[in-house]
């Protein structure tokens, strides 16, 4: 019984640290572009093509610059 004492605070605290160590990784931007690697492995590097694309894809997820 009394290490439910100790047990219960360690619990929530390890909860706590996981919701907090969640929205720090939503926040860094851990989660912005999920599909863009998986899609990249795809295209061949020396392309231009894909190398423009890249590059655009790029300028569009600037942070403060207006949509098209």
């Amino acid at each position: 019984m009394s290490a439910l004492y100790i047990l219960i605070p360690v619990a929530i605290g390890l909860v706590g640290f996981a919701i907090w160590l969640f929205f720090w990784a939503v926040d860094s931007g851990q989660y912005d572009d999920l599909d863009g690697p998986a899609h990249s492995i795809l295209f061949d590097d020396e392309d231009p093509l894909h190398k423009a694309g890249v590059e655009q894809a790029a300028d569009h997820n600037k942070p403060g610059k207006p949509d098209a």
